[in-house]
C-alpha cells in the first residue's frame, strides 16, 4: 500500500518522468537535468497557492510512484458549488496494473470531501482509451463534452 504526501521540489525529476512516460507525454514534456526552470516555476505556483496540491504516491522506500495535481475550484453555480479537479494523473510504469492508480483517485476524491467540494470533475486525452475505461470503472461519468485552446 502506497502513502500519498505533499510532492517537494526533489520530487520533480521523477514526476516529470511519470508524465514523459507515454507516446503522448514524451511530445509534451523535457526531461533534463537540472530540470527544466519551467517545471520548477510552476512548482513553486503551485506551493503559493491554497487551492492547489500536487501529490504523490511513494512506496516503502520513499520512491516516488504516482502523482497528481488537485485544484479545489470555487463557483457560483449550483449554489456556490466548490469542485475539485483531478490533473496530471501518472503511475509509473512498473506499478501500472497494481491497483495503486484507483487507490490515488480514492483518495484524491477524500481530499476533495474534505475540502467540501460538491462534485469532482477530471479530464482525460480522448487517446488515452485505457485512462477513459479506468475512470468509468472508478464511477466517473462522460456527462459533458470538453474543450480547449492551446496557444
Amino acid at each position: 500500500m502506497a502513502e500519498f504526501r505533499k510532492a517537494t521540489a526533489s520530487d520533480l525529476p521523477a514526476i516529470i518522468a511519470m508524465l514523459a512516460d507515454d507516446a503522448l507525454g514524451l511530445t509534451r514534456e523535457v526531461i533534463s537535468d537540472p530540470v527544466d526552470r519551467r517545471y520548477v516555476e510552476a512548482f513553486e505556483a503551485i506551493e503559493r497557492d491554497p487551492n492547489q496540491w500536487l501529490a504523490v504516491a511513494v512506496d516503502d522506500e520513499d520512491a516516488v510512484i504516482g502523482c497528481l495535481q488537485l485544484s479545489f475550484i470555487p463557483g457560483l453555480s449550483r449554489l456556490g458549488l466548490w469542485r475539485g479537479q483531478i490533473e496530471s494523473v501518472r503511475i509509473a510504469s512498473s506499478q501500472r496494473g497494481s491497483g495503486l492508480g484507483g487507490e490515488m483517485i480514492r483518495w484524491a476524491i477524500e481530499q476533495c470531501r474534505a475540502r467540501g467540494c460538491g462534485l469532482v470533475q477530471l479530464t482525460s486525452d480522448k487517446r488515452r482509451e485505457d485512462a477513459l475505461r479506468f475512470y468509468e470503472k472508478l464511477g466517473f461519468e462522460a456527462t459533458h463534452e470538453g474543450f480547449k485552446l492551446t496557444f
